[in-house]
Parts: structure tokens; C-alpha cells; sequence
């Protein structure tokens, strides 16, 4: 037998129970009659509210029942006649997809009684219980109880308690309940929460990330074959790495214990380096001088150091910057040796500046060699010990004796 439907019409559906991932299960079915032409068995009956949809047999058709090709009515869908479990299952489907998961928690809700209260007091069974009936777990009823009871808190839907069972009431939108439901046990866990939470700010259901949470080597398989999954990871991390000094001091240490790491570390540093000294220039318009001057850059060297920087600047994030850098670097730094050469005063002061700074170098390695913490000479002693000193004792005296030179001709131009 056919019945005729418009595709508006919807009740609650029934659904297959599956993995504790999803959000529905189904109600054993139990004997009975099956509902009238146009109705679904009433939600009330917790143990056969699956029945309809498992019988075989077909409703009575209604004499008022539009045939195929008769007029809809005016402001409704097209009537279609069709055979009543089809129909059975377009409506189902469109309550559900109105609803989602609030239909079958308002199942638990008015079925399922509050806590502190007895069974002498209310006609509701308890969740395990209603689980029994239902043929799943008190587990997964409870989910849809504190579903319920959290979306009440907040004046979506009305408390336990003054709900009655069997009796409908008009529900929120489906996109509503993924933000009170969770199918998973974990997600109400102190670390559960805080992944649920992070996975609404991100804008993706909380049970996409619980389960990448609770299943750590599918994440590390999904790593290792997938470059787009690695990229993903990397970011996330170096996102945690800012607020979790303990994953540095790990991270740091991970990557200080093998070589590969250390050499792409020291690699990247030293083109970071290469285009700060670059940036430097660009920015702040002065360039350090190989004795380590600070001079302000001329308008060329600038220029030069501007549009090696925005050849770097417009890499992409996955290409390498090491030998970008390493031109920037070296066109700079001959441009900067070029600059120091063509001017006699600014050559004198560099001179000058190298000879002092090796000069500090050499007083701080010569105040360091100190016999202080040796209580045997003879145990360290070796001949080239001694030669190396008096080879420095030489250099220094032909120092001393040329600076002396110098001097009178230095305090004469001063004069």
C-alpha cells in the first residue's frame, strides 16, 4: 500500500546503533500496531518507538489521502503518493535534519528521571533503565542527558522536570547541539574539556578532535605519510611552544641530541643572521664595518640592501631563504668594504679599530694563561711551551719599540 506525503511533513526518527563516535542509537522494537497513515509511534513508548519502522506491514490509507498527480494544497509541498515506509522515512529524516541530535535527547529528557528523585514520585525510569530498553549503554544515554541538562542551564530547552514523557516540545536548530554534546566519554575530563574547548575556538566539532586525541599513533601515521598533516602539526606546535616553556626545554633538547637537527639549526641561524644585518640597514640606515664600526650606510648601499631584502621578503613560507640571504650578505658586505676603501679617514679609523680590537683579544687570552691552579710545573711543562712565549715576548717588543717610533711624530702633529 502507497500513502501520500508532502516532503515537509517530519517526526523523529529512529536510528542504527553504532560506535560511540555517533550521536543516535536505535530503540529495540517491540509488537505492536503500526502507527496511523501519516504518524510515527508515539515517543512516549521508549521500547517501541522503533517499531513502525521495522514492521512490514503497511498503514490503512485514508480516503482524503491525495493520489499522485492531484494539487497540493495552497502553500505546501507538491503530495506525492508513495509507499508508506518511504514516506515513514522522509518524514523521520526531515525532523531529524531540524533537530539532529535534540530529538533523541528529548527522548532521554522526558523519559529519564532527575536526579533526587524516586521512582515513587515520577512515572520516568532511571538511565540505565532506559538504556536497558533502548539497547545501548546508561553511558551513552547520560551523554544525552547532560546534553540536555547543560543546554537547560542555559535556557534552551525546558528542565527535567517539567518535562512529561511522551509530550513534544519545539526543539533548537541541529547546529545548536554539537555546542552541548559531546560522544565521547573523555570529553568530560579536565584535558577533554580544554580539547573541546580549543576545537570550538578553531571552528571544527569537539569529536573530530577528541578522537585525533585518544588515537595518538593514527596522528603520528597521518604525520609521517602526509605532508600537509606535518605542516599542520608544525604550526600547532610552534603555536603551544609559546605558552609551554616545558615543550621548549624538550623540544631544545631533542633537537640539541641529534646532528641532523643541530646542522639545520646552525644553518637557519646563520642565514637569519645574514638578513637581520641586511634589515639593519634598510631600517635604521647605519652598517657595521668589519673592525666593527658603526657608520651610516650611504644612499647606494641602502638602495642595494632594500632590494635584496624584498627579494627575500617575497619567498614563499616553504622556500629556502639560506642562499637569498647568503647573496644579500656578501653583496652588502662588499659594497660596505668598497664604502670604507674610497674614504682615506674612515680607512685610518678602521685600521685603528682592528688594531684595538685584537689587541683586546690578545690581552684577554695572555690575562687567562696563569699558572694559578697548577701546583707541579714540572708535570705541564713541554720546550714549545717555552718557545711560543718568547716568540710572543719578540712580537710584542717589535710592537712596543714600533709604537714608540710613533709616538713623537703623533705628539708633534698634535703640537
Amino acid at each position: 500500500m502507497t500513502v501520500a506525503i508532502a516532503p515537509s511533513e517530519a517526526a523523529v526518527p529512529p536510528a542504527e546503533e553504532t560506535s560511540g563516535d555517533e550521536e543516535f542509537w536505535v530503540e529495540p522494537p517491540a509488537s505492536g500496531d503500526v502507527a496511523p497513515s501519516g504518524d510515527v509511534a508515539p515517543s512516549s513508548d521508549v521500547a517501541s518507538s522503533g517499531a513502525a519502522a521495522a514492521s512490514g506491514d503497511a498503514a490503512p490509507m485514508d480516503d482524503s489521502v491525495p493520489m499522485e498527480g492531484s494539487a497540493s494544497t495552497e502553500g505546501s509541498a507538491p503530495v506525492l503518493d508513495v509507499p508508506e515506509p518511504v514516506a515513514r522515512d522522509a518524514r523521520e529524516f526531515g525532523a531529524y535534519a531540524r533537530t539532529g541530535g535534540w530529538a533523541f535527547a528529548l527522548k532521554v529528557a522526558r523519559s529519564v528521571r532527575p536526579g533526587g528523585q524516586s521512582a515513587e514520585e515520577t512515572p520516568k525510569v532511571s538511565a540505565k533503565e532506559f538504556a536497558a530498553l533502548a539497547g545501548c549503554s546508561a553511558e551513552r544515554v547520560m551523554r544525552y542527558y547532560k546534553a540536555w541538562d547543560k543546554a537547560a542551564d542555559d535556557g534552551m530547552v525546558p528542565h527535567f522536570e517539567v518535562l512529561v514523557p511522551g509530550a513534544d516540545i519545539e526543539l533548537p536548530d541541529a547546529e545548536v547541539w554539537l555546542s552541548y554534546y559531546t560522544s565521547r566519554s573523555s570529553a568530560a575530563s579536565e584535558r577533554g574539556t580544554a580539547i573541546a574547548a580549543a576545537a570550538q575556538a578553531e571552528g571544527i566539532r569537539p569529536t573530530k578532535a577528541l578522537e585525533v586525541a585518544e588515537n595518538p599513533t593514527a596522528l603520528r601515521a597521518a604525520i609521517l605519510a602526509d605532508p600537509s598533516t606535518a605542516q599542520a602539526a608544525r604550526a600547532a606546535l610552534l603555536d603551544r611552544l609559546k605558552e609551554d616553556p616545558a615543550l621548549q626545554t624538550e623540544l631544545a633538547r631533542d633537537i640539541a641530541r641529534t646532528d641532523e637537527l643541530k646542522k639545520a639549526v646552525a644553518t637557519e641561524t646563520r642565514a637569519a643572521d645574514r638578513i637581520g644585518y641586511v634589515r639593519q640597514i634598510v631600517e635604521n640606515g647605519q652598517v657595521k664595518t668589519p673592525a666593527g664600526q658603526t657608520i651610516d650606510a650611504p644612499a647606494e648601499l641602502r638602495a642595494e640592501a632594500e632590494r635584496h631584502l624584498s627579494l627575500i621578503d617575497e619567498l614563499d613560507d616553504d622556500e629556502e631563504a639560506g642562499q637569498w640571504a647568503t647573496d644579500a650578505y656578501d653583496t652588502v658586505k662588499d659594497l660596505v668594504a668598497q664604502t670604507v676603501a674610497a674614504d682615506p679617514e674612515l680607512r685610518l679609523q678602521e685600521r685603528r679599530t682592528k688594531f684595538y680590537s685584537s689587541l683586546q683579544k690578545a690581552t684577554r687570552v695572555f690575562e687567562e694563561l696563569t699558572f694559578d691552579d697548577v701546583d707541579d710545573l714540572d708535570t705541564i711543562y713541554e720546550d714549545d711551551m717555552l718557545q711560543r712565549l718568547e716568540e710572543l715576548q719578540q712580537a710584542i717588543t717589535m710592537c712596543i719599540t714600533t709604537l714608540r717610533k710613533a709616538a713623537p711624530a703623533a705628539e708633534s702633529a698634535e703640537a
